[in-house]
């Protein structure tokens, strides 16, 4: 019998989308305002999804408190109130989209999380804008 239980989670973190081999032109029109030099940011919410087999000793999936402690640690410690352009590793070179945000995050739990749970990311950078990853 799997079951999946999600745990939800915010964070604060400017950003700006640009491709360092386009020109300004180019950037600018793929990427409009959000190309800001000076960057701009967003409210996430982040929704951590794991699926597995209901542990018979506990009733549990996966201790939620386990999950939120892993998220605030390994994930909010290093995005939250960060301009992740600027702030991070993860985004030094890599271009901080929503999908590329979700993928980062989906691979720091993944090292963290038994493999024996499925696991998916779903990042809300805005009320209507959201993306899903699930490791395919």
């Amino acid at each position: 019998m799997k079951v999946s239980v999600y745990r939800k989670e915010h964070f604060n973190a400017a950003h700006r989308l640009h491709n360092p081999d386009w020109s300004d032109e180019q950037n600018q029109a793929v990427f409009g305002k959000c190309n800001n030099p000076h960057f701009h940011g967003h409210n996430y919410e982040l929704v951590v999804k794991l699926k597995g087999e209901v542990d018979p000793q506990t009733g549990y999936v996966y201790d939620m408190k386990v999950l939120s402690d892993l998220i605030k640690e390994h994930v909010l410690r290093k995005l939250d109130h960060k301009n992740l352009n600027l702030d991070t590793d993860e985004f030094k070179e890599l271009n901080p989209t929503a999908e590329n945000i979700a993928v980062v995050i989906w691979n720091i739990l993944r090292e963290k999380i038994d493999r024996k749970f499925e696991l998916t990311i779903r990042l809300y950078e805005t009320e209507r804008n959201f993306v899903e990853y699930d490791g395919n």
